[in-house]
């Protein structure tokens, strides 16, 4: 329930998904020279509107109860109750799938914390919706420039920042991941994953030196090209993931 972003690979497929006040949810992968992996590629795409590549190429940071309003968290409650909730779990008879539902929108109902908060995104889900529906990073940073509002211009600052590559390579994981099943997207980004990017750099940048001065090769998105991202994405042959 309390999960940080680094938790969301191994939480987000849960059938329930529980956030409270505390829970922070983010896929910052652009900023370190990756792309929002461990099937980042099936539930973003999947949220309402454009919010999941919203989401994935900012990495802009959502708390407490906006996770379940952005469709991330089934349910919401106080992180005071947790503890309560989980003996309320262990002590199901019948663990069914319908009973820990019902439990937990019990739960849900009646936490009334921040109900009267209104979605941080609630004001910008056109534009985003609109903007962000680009086919390409540089349709999408045309855009941005060609709208000029606040909202835009501060999300083509933070895009500026991240990894040419990594922005290429998640949009198209996304646009790609939107019309397949997880086995599949998870197979998509091993490939993915397999192939060159910024991943060292950006790590250098964000978590070791923290100079926040990462060098991008390449360093502008014109130079990342289509042909670079179909190798990416094409097959590995006998070393494709395998799930069983």
């Amino acid at each position: 329930p309390q999960t940080p972003c680094e938790g969301v690979g191994l939480s987000v497929h849960g059938h329930f998904r529980v956030a409270t006040e505390k829970t922070i949810f983010a896929m910052p992968e652009t900023a370190i020279g990756l792309f929002p992996d461990v099937g980042g590629g099936y539930f973003l795409p999947r949220l309402s509107g454009k919010i999941g590549y919203f989401l994935a190429l900012t990495g802009f940071r959502l708390k407490g109860r906006d996770i379940h309003r952005a469709g991330i968290a089934t349910h919401f409650i106080e992180a005071e109750k947790v503890a309560a909730l989980e003996k309320d779990l262990t002590e199901l008879k019948t663990p069914s799938k319908e009973n820990v539902a019902d439990l937990l929108d019990s739960y849900h109902m009646k936490c009334k914390l921040d109900q009267e908060k209104e979605f941080i995104l609630s004001q910008h889900l056109d534009k985003i919706n609109s903007l962000f529906s680009a086919s390409s990073m540089e349709e999408l940073i045309q855009n941005l420039k060609r709208d000029g509002s606040p909202f835009a211009l501060k999300q083509l600052e933070t895009i500026a920042k991240m990894s040419p590559t990594s922005l290429k390579m998640t949009l198209r994981q996304l646009r790609e991941g939107a019309s397949l099943n997880l086995q599949e997207v998870l197979s998509m980004e091993y490939k993915a994953g397999e192939r060159g990017h910024d991943f060292y750099e950006g790590v250098r940048a964000v978590l070791v030196d923290k100079d926040q001065s990462a060098k991008w090769k390449p360093a502008t998105l014109e130079e990342v090209t289509d042909e670079f991202l179909d190798s990416c994405f094409k097959s590995l042959g006998s070393s494709e993931l395998k799930l069983q």
